[in-house]
């Protein structure tokens, strides 16, 4: 491996991206260097008075097939790949020029396959198969060759051969690090679009782009970075900023949590998010009425927490807002004079959702319609879930099996009323988003106690009561998996005492060795209970 400095004499040039082309391939004219391209490229170059061969001539062969074939031939990969202290004589024998400058992006596959309408036979002519040669090539031959596969890299390696005789190996070995990042990344992305299912596949390629480096992670301490998948699917990181820092780790992580309960109703709904997990849920006529309830279920936790609606917001839940202290506010819209009133509380973050279009994170003004629920058709990445540990990756489906009416079994004597049933299913949704042991109380459509992340089923139960109390008469309790003892339903009836009627029924999965004494339980207390036959952690 040569790792001594390379003189530029020739460079290959063949770009679907032709941001800073013209610039670049002049700077490099000037530097003596001979330049080679094909198709749109050389075009351009030549449009632009830069004096650029066309590979034909190189290669002494025409582009074929409709441009398929132009770049795949010896005398450009052996120009490319040839070691210049071994293979001279081979070179000369057939001809062969050295290429030790390599300049080349992909067809634009990702955007291609992003466009409304687009053909899988469309798709699969934006596959680029010279280009990721051309890159492999170079990039395998770093101590000869030079590639670059960003225009963002041209500014610096321009300033560099104004200023040097040549190229560097650490030049060269960054380079080639980042083409063969940029060919890895592009294969999965093709992958994933062929091969969208099973879901889980036997090699699985994640197609992640660097969205930005945060200011730090779960802690301070803690260095983070935030990446998106591609093509970008509906979420946090294709959002609309219209005001406010850059979301923080915490913050992403907590309006995901935010973004993920909102989108399991249609109906107006609000959610609040603290630490990752919600305080408060409410469904209502209106928006303005499910931020009331939402805001009202547990007003001390929501401090300083992440809010979702799942309407646009209107001027008058802004107007509530200016007395409430929140980090970051998600809506799929915003009427004008919202924007206006949260303009005055310039430390909040407000954020632009828009499934249908993914766009960065950028200051400007636009609509858009109401938060659709996801459907079986969202991209396979958005239907899985990951989770790093220590030498791995752990990826599961995500938890959206449904719940309905005639789902549910009534084990109980009493049987709960239809409004009950109802709250029951509200719940339900919730409880799926609540970090286990998880309980949650609710009433009318509306949280009104949480208990998250417990040891045991009894300490959620025990905080969640206490949450609850102000409110907890006629209410319901919601339990992510099963009462393995009858404890936590005489810690319920005795907690209602003190409470008109308290808690009168509980949904909950079923499936303990105790069930049978769990349902005692609940008819000796006059409770209600109805199974759901389906678990639902959250860790």
């Amino acid at each position: 491996m040569n790792h001594d400095k390379v003189k530029i004499r020739r460079a290959l040039l063949s770009v679907s991206d032709k941001t800073g082309l013209v610039d670049f391939a002049r700077q490099l004219s000037q530097h003596a260097i001979e330049l080679i391209s094909s198709g749109g490229t050389c075009k351009v170059l030549k449009e632009a008075g830069i004096p650029t061969r066309e590979i034909s001539e190189l290669t002494e062969f025409p582009e074929i097939m409709d441009g398929r074939v132009k770049t795949l031939h010896p005398k450009i990969h052996g120009g490319i790949l040839g070691l210049r202290d071994k293979h001279q004589a081979i070179a000369q024998q057939h001809h062969i020029q050295w290429i030790d400058l390599v300049i080349v992006n992909l067809y634009p596959f990702a955007a291609t396959i992003q466009k409304p309408g687009c053909t899988f036979d469309q798709a699969i002519e934006n596959i680029d198969i010279g280009g990721p040669t051309l890159i492999r090539s170079a990039a395998k031959n770093m101590g000869w060759a030079t590639v670059v596969v960003d225009p963002a890299d041209y500014a610096a390696l321009a300033a560099t051969l104004q200023q040097e005789d040549g190229l560097d190996f650490a030049t060269r070995r960054r380079l080639a690090t980042k083409a063969f990042a940029h060919t890895a990344h592009y294969d999965a992305l093709i992958q994933n679009y062929l091969q969208p299912e099973p879901l889980f596949p036997e090699q699985l390629s994640l197609p992640l782009q660097k969205y930005a480096d945060l200011r730090y992670g779960e802690n301070p301490h803690q260095a983070a970075c935030a990446y998106h998948f591609l093509p970008q699917t509906p979420g946090i990181l294709s959002a609309q900023q219209h005001q406010g820092k850059l979301l923080s780790y915490n913050n992403l992580a907590d309006a995901d949590a935010a973004l993920a309960c909102v989108y399991e109703f249609t109906q107006p709904a609000c959610v609040i998010v603290k630490h990752a997990n919600p305080c408060g849920v409410a469904l209502a006529a209106d928006i303005e009425t499910a931020f009331q309830r939402a805001l009202a279920a547990d007003p001390v936790s929501a401090f300083g927490g992440i809010i979702a609606l799942n309407r646009p917001c209107s001027a008058a839940v802004a107007q509530m807002l200016s007395s409430v202290f929140m980090e970051v506010l998600l809506a799929p819209g915003y009427e004008p004079q919202a924007l206006s009133l949260l303009a005055q509380k310039p430390n909040l973050r407000v954020l632009e959702l828009n499934p249908t279009t993914p766009r960065p994170l950028v200051l400007q003004n636009a609509q858009c319609d109401d938060i659709p629920h996801p459907s079986s058709s969202t991209e396979s990445a958005v239907k899985r879930e990951f989770k790093f540990i220590q030498g791995g990756l752990l990826v599961q489906e995500q938890n959206h099996q449904p719940l309905t009416l005639e789902q549910l079994q009534v084990v109980t004597k009493l049987r709960p009323e239809a409004e009950l049933l109802e709250t029951m299913l509200f719940a339900w949704r919730v409880l799926k988003h609540l970090k286990s042991n998880a309980i949650l109380v609710a009433k009318e459509q509306r949280t009104v106690g949480v208990g998250t992340g417990q040891v045991s089923r009894i300490d959620a139960v025990d905080l969640a009561l206490r949450k609850a109390e102000p409110q907890l008469a006629g209410s319901i309790l919601a339990s992510d998996a099963f009462f393995p003892f009858r404890d936590s339903i005489d810690r319920i009836a005795q907690f209602s005492k003190s409470v008109a009627k308290g808690v009168r029924a509980i949904i909950q999965p079923g499936g303990s060795v105790k069930d049978a004494e769990v349902i005692q339980a609940c008819n000796e207390h006059g409770i209600a209970m109805v199974f759901t036959g389906q678990r639902c952690f959250k860790h």
